[in-house]
């Protein structure tokens, strides 16, 4: 019985998590579904290059593993600030890859080399994209916008990762006329899909299903001028007290944080303010990122759901705008110091007890 190459193996698996995430048919995880659909064509091109290995496979190839960095780019970099990105940059590369290819046979031009330079550049990129402030993910949901900083920084590191095996697979053909390429490949496939489903999935259930038609471009949430990567922030202004005001009664008055979906952008539509401005004002204010605080105002409301009711620890996370327990127990760790099932034993269900007798 004859074996499939690893590549179409792994190709075969990819659409398989292609169908399952265009069955959702959820608008945030439509570049993820192209970003998918590029995975998937790329190893089939590279299971024919391994195989039958015809003229048009080769030209094909690069011209396909051109496109990839590109699209992660678009498609993840977007989790960000979509306003701000441009595409059409991002096609010269490939166009360029495409004419190299073209004219192979009379200028053999070092496309291994520059493909390589192209995943380590956009993998780097992302990488850096993924280690930004939790505040600087507006579209997120902000009790995931430390799972969606990784899966981020997860896809660049596969592009890194890709980078340096085409590197590799060009030193083994220079030195050992490629003897270990075919092994060289299969590791890269291996590597290629728990990646890329472990970034799906977190970016997946982290945007919300409207958080891409909210978008107006030109609303206050956007805030064009937003520069990503400022870290450091003056003394407290005026300016920043008058925006924690608003920021606090829409936590204590209208208990927003309860919403699961809730974003910066979305925060910052429903105050009339730039999303900017409400992240930099909580961090001069309070040396904290918006995420931080949100998840601070979640977990006093689970303290008091825990001290003076007897809901289900699992009733108490979704009650106050957590979606899983992952993030509600690291978040109550956080700022308790303890588990929510340890601060009930310890005393949050005597200090419920007592509250109801005394009413």
């Amino acid at each position: 019985m004859p074996a499939i190459p690893l590549p179409f193996v792994v190709a075969l698996l990819l659409a398989i998590l292609l169908i399952r995430v265009l069955l959702q048919d959820r608008t945030p995880v439509r570049p993820a579904s192209i970003f998918i659909g590029a995975c998937i064509l790329l190893v089939v091109t590279v299971g024919l290059r391994w195989t039958i290995d015809a003229r048009w496979v080769r030209f094909l190839q690069p011209v396909m593993a051109a496109l990839l960095p590109p699209i992660a780019w678009l498609c993840f970099a977007r989790l960000r600030q979509p306003s701000a990105l441009r595409s059409w940059p991002h096609v010269l590369v490939p166009v360029a890859i495409l004419i190299l290819s073209a004219l192979w046979q009379n200028w053999q031009a070092p496309i291994d080399l520059i493909l390589a330079l192209l995943f380590l550049g956009y993998g780097a990129a992302l990488v850096r994209h993924g280690q930004a402030s939790p505040d600087q993910f507006g579209s997120v949901r902000l009790s995931d916008a430390q799972g969606a900083r990784r899966a981020v920084s997860a896809i660049g590191g596969l592009l890194v990762c890709s980078g340096i095996i085409d590197l590799l697979i060009a030193a083994d053909f220079g030195s050992h006329q490629g003897s270990h390429a075919a092994a060289i490949v299969a590791a890269g496939n291996l590597l290629l899909l728990p990646i890329i489903a472990y970034a799906i999935a977190v970016i997946g259930r982290s945007v919300p299903d409207d958080e891409t038609r909210d978008r107006s471009g030109s609303g206050p949430a956007e805030d064009a001028g937003l520069r990503p990567d400022e870290a450091a922030f003056p003394a407290a202004t005026e300016d920043d007290a008058r925006i924690m005001v608003l920021v606090e009664a829409a936590m204590r008055q209208k208990a927003i944080y309860r919403d699961p979906d809730l974003t910066l952008n979305r925060l910052a539509r429903r105050l009339g303010l730039p999303s900017r401005s409400i992240s930099a004002a909580i961090n001069r204010t309070l040396g904290r990122n918006v995420p931080q605080l949100v998840n601070e105002y979640r977990v006093r409301e689970a303290m008091r759901l825990l001290g003076e009711t007897d809901l289900p620890v699992t009733d108490v996370m979704f009650e106050c705008g957590f979606q899983t327990k992952s993030n509600f127990n690291r978040e109550f760790a956080r700022v308790t110091g303890t588990t929510p099932s340890e601060y009930r034993r310890a005393g949050g269900a005597r200090a419920g007890e007592t509250s109801r007798s005394t009413a």
